[in-house]
């Protein structure tokens, strides 16, 4: 497709054995401009991901994820543990091992033009970002909002990549067709730290300044503050200095969630801490030494902090939409959504 001089042999050493084995994979390519990452190129045999046991806090039964893999490699990607399907690693192969779905735009055109099909809302970015660096080379996107508002098909995306603007024309036109949604996710408004967990990711101005370009083209754009980050970015002070830049650049709505560290992620997150945050090793083990998601004690008490914020800054909370599969419209909400939400407490958790 691209790139041909940089093409690899499916048998080299940088192709992983479960790569090599897909019946499907056109290529493997690097180039100087993504230096570290492959690209294995792979011919789709279907677009859309039936997601089971949807519901109001996963509004989606529809998926479609262009590649597979992400080079926005954030530490704490819940993502991660999914590379392990073809024998790739979560941590450095999620990273830098990038599966690209190079026909997805056409298989997708007949899977929605089929008699059969329904029009349920479709959801991009829910496993990995469909805007990350690699579809500026790629440009996926574009022949898959075409084809899903071509066909009736409601959608959203969820993005961290600052890519989402070139593409603001084609969805502006979408929208006037069918309902969308378009939320920007957000997680860390200090500087050095998002580029330490967040090291592929544009910077937090650059997906503001997206957020502003959104709501310009007369669409919502909501914020998607998670994860916040246990003892890293829960204080007020960065709470309250994020919210007055999401408010400032114009975002419709928010929604936020403690960090949640499932097996797989778990293990690349707390080597990451080790390295850049040793002094508070102790302090996540204790936090998540139960499970998956922050104790029901620590959530409420974010949510304690959280509310008196949203309010000071004319922010409300997004709830789930099953319309386009994303958040619906602005609305405030008095209930907490989903289980990363808790009711309210006041003092500091107990935790630390």
């Amino acid at each position: 497709m691209r790139w041909n001089g940089q093409t690899l042999d499916t048998e080299a050493p940088s192709t992983l054995p479960g790569l090599a084995r897909l019946n499907n994979l056109v290529r493997s390519v690097q180039t100087p401009e993504f230096a570290g990452i492959t690209f294995h190129e792979v011919l789709a045999k279907s677009a859309l991901n039936h997601v089971s046991g949807a519901s109001k806090v996963m509004p989606f039964a529809w998926t479609i994820n262009p590649y597979r893999g992400c080079s926005h490699a954030c530490v704490y990607c819940f993502a991660r543990p999914t590379h392990g399907y073809l024998e790739l690693d979560a941590g450095k192969d999620f990273d830098q091992q990038i599966v690209v779905k190079v026909n997805v735009g056409e298989v997708l055109t007949r899977e929605v033009t089929r008699k059969s099909w329904q029009h349920p809302s479709v959801a991009l970015g829910t496993n990995t970002d469909p805007y990350q660096r690699a579809e500026g080379r790629y440009a996926l996107m574009p022949s898959i909002i075409e084809a899903l508002a071509g066909s009736g098909t409601p959608f959203s995306i969820l993005t961290k990549g600052s890519l989402l603007r070139r593409d603001l024309g084609l969805i502006a036109s979408a929208a006037e067709v069918v309902p969308v949604s378009i939320a920007m996710s957000i997680a860390v408004y200090d500087d050095e730290l998002q580029q330490s967990i967040e090291p592929g990711t544009p910077s937090t101005k650059a997906r503001l300044a997206t957020v502003t370009a959104v709501r310009e083209k007369g669409l919502e754009c909501q914020v998607f503050l998670m994860p916040i980050l246990p003892l890293l970015t829960d204080s007020v002070e960065h709470l309250d200095r994020a919210l007055a830049r999401v408010a400032e650049a114009g975002a419709s709505s928010i929604v936020y969630s403690a960090l949640h560290l499932k097996p797989g992620v778990k293990e690349w997150f707390m080597a990451w801490l080790s390295r850049e945050h040793p002094e508070l090793v102790s302090a996540y083990a204790r936090i998540y030494a139960k499970g998956t998601y922050a104790p029901k004690e620590y959530r409420e008490w974010l949510s304690e902090r959280m509310r008196p914020l949203v309010r000071k800054h004319g922010l409300n909370r997004s709830r789930p939409s099953g319309v386009t599969g994303g958040v619906a419209p602005p609305g405030r909400l008095d209930k907490p959504v989903g289980p990363s939400f808790g009711p309210v407490g006041d003092s500091q958790p107990m935790l630390f």
